[in-house]
């Protein structure tokens, strides 16, 4: 039997837990980035951005700030992708206030913060990919750029990730932005030793 005949698809029950689930598990990623005064890369970073500056509410932002890049997600990825990611982001808004109500942390040190906090963000997000899921943002428009203009995702999201790192530094220690850089590097690894092409055919 060839590898394309043996692909299964995804319930609808199998979608809405990975939603339910990876979700949850970016949201306690960024309870542990914002114990310790850390940021993520992504439209996750720059609404922790604007929070520390502002003093915001991180839900309410994270939800706002995602609402342009809908346009680019149906243009790149079709209406499926574009619900989907909107129900993530809307759950993760909602996870990321009602957490903190029955989760507290004590100490935290922040390189565990940092790490802990990028591992467990890797292991939602790639729940999320392998479901057709994103948590929107700047990850999107990347994609669409590629398509559109020929410029590589990568580079795009690499680019944006920098800019919110080095527009930290107004707000947050260069001790800080180097843990975040962990945290994004962790991020990575899970979703770039995990998610591997030919190794995974549930869609």
């Amino acid at each position: 039997m060839s590898a394309s005949s043996a692909i299964a698809h995804h319930t609808i029950f199998e979608d809405i837990q990975a939603l339910l689930v990876g979700t949850l598990f970016v949201a306690l990623a960024v309870i542990f980035f914002k114990h310790g005064g850390l940021l993520i890369g992504g439209t996750a970073g720059l609404t922790l951005l604007v929070h520390y500056a502002s003093g915001l509410n991180f839900g309410l932002l994270y939800f706002l700030i995602n609402i342009p890049f809908y346009v680019f997600a149906v243009r790149a990825m079709g209406w499926e992708f574009t619900i989907k990611t909107f129900c993530a982001v809307a759950l993760l808004s909602v996870y990321s206030e009602v957490l903190p109500q029955v989760v507290g942390l004590g100490t935290l040190h922040p390189a565990f913060g940092a790490l802990m906090g990028g591992l467990l963000a890797g292991a939602g997000l790639l729940m999320l990919i392998r479901h057709h899921a994103s948590l929107g943002g700047i990850g999107v428009l990347a994609i669409w750029l590629q398509r559109n203009r020929g410029w590589r995702a990568g580079t795009v999201q690499m680019v944006a990730d920098c800019l919110i790192l080095g527009a930290a530094l107004v707000w947050v220690s260069p001790w800080l932005v180097a843990l975040s850089v962990l945290g994004a590097l962790a991020v990575n690894m899970v979703i770039a030793i995990n998610h591997r092409p030919g190794r995974y055919f549930g869609i």
